[in-house]
């Protein structure tokens, strides 16, 4: 550790520091996000497609953050609410589509990590139409993300 200073390790940890700070300022967040997002086994849609199909009857949009995050945000105009986190979520959303394991389903998160995850569970547990929305709400590299597009939420559950 001869060349090792104290200077030298104050001086390479602030240029760590700033290097990560300007990576994040210039969208690095988007990229950390989709370091995470794991392959999905079904479809994806844009918000804003997802946001047509739902207004016209053709598919079932399930947003499943945490009732804080619903609150903070609103949630997509006419998506069903249902915590990921609930131990019969499976169950839930099958009686949401009255058993149709067929029904096109599209799921949707902050950031699309989680609803990535999901999608994929959800493709196990024999559902066929899980569709993700990987921009989720608030943006990934995917896309904007539902509220930066301006579409439409709903405070109410």
């Amino acid at each position: 550790m001869a060349g090792l200073t104290r200077r030298g390790l104050i001086l390479g940890g602030a240029a760590l520091v700033a290097g990560t700070g300007l990576a994040w300022s210039l969208g690095g967040q988007m990229l950390f996000y989709d370091a995470l997002r794991p392959e999905i086994s079904g479809g994806t849609l844009n918000a804003a497609d997802a946001h047509r199909l739902v207004s016209a009857g053709a598919l079932t949009l399930v947003d499943i953050r945490r009732p804080d995050e619903w609150s903070a945000t609103g949630s997509p105009e006419g998506a069903i609410r249902l915590d990921m986190r609930r131990a019969d979520f499976i169950e839930a959303l099958a009686d949401h589509v009255s058993g149709a394991r067929g029904a096109p389903i599209a799921v949707i998160c902050a950031r699309g990590v989680r609803s990535a995850r999901l999608s994929n569970r959800l493709t196990e547990a024999g559902f066929t139409g899980i569709i993700d929305i990987p921009e989720g709400m608030l943006g990934t590299s995917a896309g904007p993300g539902w509220l930066a597009r301006g579409l439409p939420v709903s405070q109410d559950g």
